[in-house]
């Protein structure tokens, strides 16, 4: 048999744990930033030199054979190791330096995040930031993530997650709005307007609420509006436009309050089980975490905690 010079498999090997990982060529490709071309010949190339099987390939999907899950097992922590060594080297001395991959929702990253994202790239030079803005709730690990803004109160028990600052939930609308069709005085009003809600399911819309004065009871009332959406900026522009009152999270209202473009509507009622009253930022778990990851997080936090 002819011998193999191990030295030359730890780019093969590496690449099929990331494939493992993102359980496809295309998001293992996009995740090292290279070809799917490339990463499918590098998956070959290890196949001919073991001599067996690594991966079942699908027109959807690639799942791991039996040899290829136990050798993925084993490089696990090899690997892991190799990187925490990495970044205690490269992180122990000098500058902040690196990429640091975030994603956080759409509202929040727009209006809060990154108006102030010049002031850390001044401050750390060398450091790269990738934001991804989405309302979905991503998976860290699978996608290649380093942290994410969570609005959430379901946070995973395998990430570490930081405070970031409370919120809460708003009822708003246009001067317009309220002037053509009057000011609600109590929930059961609400009956009557043109209601802007973030769509829950397939059951038909509900808003709750409680108060002060009703000692933790609650308030459900049935809503109807004429538009729908699952991103709270696109329902705070329909209210901008006089369209109704929209129920949204603090940080996705405040400029337009500020400005007063938005009024708040029944300010003493408390909306309930509607969004997050916490903003968060989570990170995976993990023994060493690179500076820039670290450096960013305490950013954010002196930031937004106590500013």
């Amino acid at each position: 048999m002819k011998e193999i010079k191990t030295d030359a498999l730890w780019v093969h090997l590496h690449w099929l744990t990331i494939l493992a990982e993102q359980g496809s060529f295309t998001r293992a490709a996009e995740r090292l930033e290279v070809s799917k071309a490339a990463m499918s010949q590098k998956i070959k190339e290890l196949e001919g030199m073991v001599g067996v099987s690594l991966v079942q390939r699908t027109t959807r999907s690639v799942r791991l054979t039996e040899a290829g899950e136990k050798l993925v097992e084993d490089l696990r922590e090899p690997f892991a190791r190799i990187a925490e060594s990495f970044y205690s080297v490269r992180d122990g001395s000098g500058p902040v330096r690196g990429l640091v991959r975030i994603t956080a929702p759409v509202a929040f990253a727009r209006q809060q995040l990154v108006p102030h994202i010049g002031d850390f790239l001044r401050e750390y030079p060398q450091v790269r930031l990738q934001l991804d803005v989405t309302d979905r709730l991503v998976s860290l690990g699978s996608e290649g993530f380093d942290l994410a803004i969570r609005h959430s109160n379901m946070l995973p028990d395998t990430h570490v997650a930081l405070p970031l600052y409370e919120t809460r939930t708003l009822l708003v609308a246009s001067p317009g709005y309220l002037a053509a069709q009057g000011q609600p005085k109590n929930p059961q009003d609400l009956i009557t307007h043109n209601c802007l809600y973030y769509p829950r399911g397939v059951e038909p819309p509900r808003w709750t609420f409680t108060a002060a004065s009703l000692a933790g009871e609650k308030v459900t009332v049935k809503i109807s509006g004429s538009f729908a959406a699952n991103n709270s900026e696109s329902i705070r522009d329909a209210a901008l436009q006089g369209l109704g009152i929209a129920m949204l999270p603090d940080f996705s209202a405040q400029a337009a309050l500020a400005s007063g473009a938005l009024q708040q509507v029944l300010p003493e009622w408390q909306a309930l089980d509607a969004f997050a009253d916490r903003l968060w930022v989570v990170r995976p778990y993990s023994a060493q975490v690179p500076r820039a990851v670290t450096t960013f997080i305490h950013w954010l936090r002196a930031r937004f905690v106590d500013g």
